[in-house]
C-alpha cells in the first residue's frame, strides 16, 4: 500500500446495539483504493453486521465513517449504492429463470423509446452483458442463457460485474467463495483481482484464510464485534491470522507488526 493515496472509505469506532445486544463494540477499519481488504472471522465475530453498516442497511450506534474523505451518513441502502458502496451478498438476488441480460439490468433497465411506448432494450442490454463478462473472463453461450444454468462462480462474477458496471467504487463481497469447489474458488478470486486493478476498493468477507490470502493486500480480524487488527500483506502468516481468528490469543506478541491494537 502506497503512503501518498487516502482511504476511500474509513469507519472509525463503530459500535452498532440491537437492544441489550452488542453486535459491534468498537470496530474500525481503512480500505483504499484498488486493494483488497480481507475482513476474516468466524461465525458470530460481526462480519455481517459491519458490512450492513458500511452499506447502509444499519445505522451505526455509535462511531464516524467517512467516504472519500467526509462524513457519511447513510439512511438507506439506496444511498450508499449512489455513493458508490456496491454489496453482493451470498444469495446474489438473482431469479434463475431469467437470462443473464435480464439480472444483469435488474432495477436497471435499458428503454427504448417506439412512440408513446417504453420497451426493454434487449439489444444493448446484450450486447453490454456479453462484453462485460468476457472482461471479466467468462465466455457465455448467449445473454438469453439462463441465469440457472451458470455455475455458482459464474453467477458470482455476474453480480460482481454488474456492480461495477453500475459505477461500484468500493465492492462488498460477503463470503463470495463459501460453497463453491476448488476451480469455482480459483475464477472468483481472479475476478476479484481483476476488479482490484481497475482500481475499485474490494472488501472481501470471508473465514477462509487461504482464500484471503490469495487475493488481500491487508486483512483485518474480527472476533465477538471488536477489531484484533490489521495486518499488510507480507507481515502475517496464514498460522497468525488463523490463530487470530480463534481468538487473538496470538495477537499480543504479533502487535508490533500488525499496525492494530487489542
Amino acid at each position: 500500500m502506497s503512503s501518498n493515496h487516502n482511504p476511500i472509505i474509513e469507519m472509525k469506532g463503530i459500535e452498532k446495539h440491537f437492544g441489550s445486544v452488542i453486535a459491534l463494540a468498537g470496530v474500525s477499519l481503512k480500505v483504499y483504493p484498488g486493494e483488497c481488504h480481507c475482513l476474516l472471522g468466524d461465525n458470530g465475530a460481526g462480519k455481517s453486521t459491519f458490512i450492513k453498516t458500511m452499506s447502509g442497511v444499519h445505522k451505526p450506534t455509535k462511531g464516524e465513517i467517512h467516504f472519500e474523505g467526509k462524513p457519511l451518513n447513510f439512511e438507506r441502502p439506496r444511498d450508499a449504492i449512489a455513493a458508490g458502496i456496491s454489496t453482493v451478498y451470498q444469495d446474489l438476488a438473482m431469479i434463475p429463470l431469467m437470462s443473464v441480460s435480464r439480472n444483469f439490468f435488474m432495477g436497471n433497465e435499458p428503454l427504448r423509446k417506439f412512440g408513446l411506448i417504453k420497451l426493454f432494450d434487449h439489444e444493448h442490454a446484450n450486447r453490454v452483458t456479453l462484453e462485460e463478462m468476457r472482461k471479466m473472463g467468462i465466455n457465455l453461450r448467449g445473454p438469453d442463457q439462463a441465469v440457472g444454468t451458470l455455475s455458482g462462480g459464474e453467477r458470482q462474477t455476474v453480480a460482481i460485474a454488474r456492480a461495477v458496471h453500475f459505477g461500484a467504487k468500493v465492492l462488498i463481497l460477503d463470503e463470495p467463495t463459501s460453497a463453491l469447489g476448488v476451480r469455482q474458488t480459483a475464477n472468483v478470486l481472479a475476478t476479484i483481482d481483476k476488479v482490484r486493478k481497475q482500481g475499485i476498493a474490494v472488501v472481501f468477507i470471508t473465514h477462509n484464510v487461504r482464500h484471503a490470502m490469495a487475493v488481500g493486500d491487508q486483512f483485518t480480524v474480527l472476533n465477538r464485534g471488536k477489531t484484533l487488527g490489521t495486518a499488510k500483506r507480507g507481515d502475517i502468516t496464514p498460522e497468525e491470522l488463523q490463530d487470530m481468528m480463534a481468538g487473538g490469543q496470538e495477537l499480543v506478541a504479533l502487535e508490533g507488526s500488525l499496525g492494530g491494537t487489542v
